[in-house]
């Protein structure tokens, strides 16, 4: 009997998505917290917040569809989380005056006990490993 592979919404892949979801609820709702009440602060980290807000909400809903658009959503989603957290960790460390409060990807994740960083890479692989939802 061929061994089949998993969706990206099964095992392992639960556990991403929750993730995933426990990061776009918490990076939404800071977001916008703080674009509501002190935007002028630091326009550019609160900014920044908010687009990795939507990166998180669209990984989680492409992950959880586990279908061929929700993993060409998770990929691209993924990707763009990785490559964000690469580009404005360098950057945060770079020129820590651009960044007077902190982003999410500020510093690879620090604040964040570096799980931006890992994400997005576990994300990657496991959408590698799993096929499309079929239902």
């Amino acid at each position: 009997m061929p061994e089949t592979k998993p969706t990206t919404r099964t095992g392992p892949g639960r556990v991403l998505v929750a993730l995933y979801a426990i990061f776009a609820i918490g990076a939404t709702s800071r977001s916008v917290v703080q674009i509501l009440t002190r935007f002028d602060e630091a326009p550019l980290a609160y900014s920044l917040s908010a687009v990795a807000a939507v990166v998180y909400i669209f990984a989680t809903f492409g992950l959880a569809s586990g279908g061929r658009g929700g993993r060409t959503l998770a990929t691209v989603s993924c990707l763009f989380e990785l490559a964000g957290v690469l580009a404005i960790g360098t950057f945060s460390l770079l020129d820590p005056e651009a960044f007077p409060h902190a982003t999410v990807w500020s510093v690879y994740g620090k604040g964040y006990l570096f799980i931006p960083l890992v994400l997005p890479v576990l994300g990657l692989l496991w959408i590698r490993r799993t096929v499309p939802r079929t239902d």
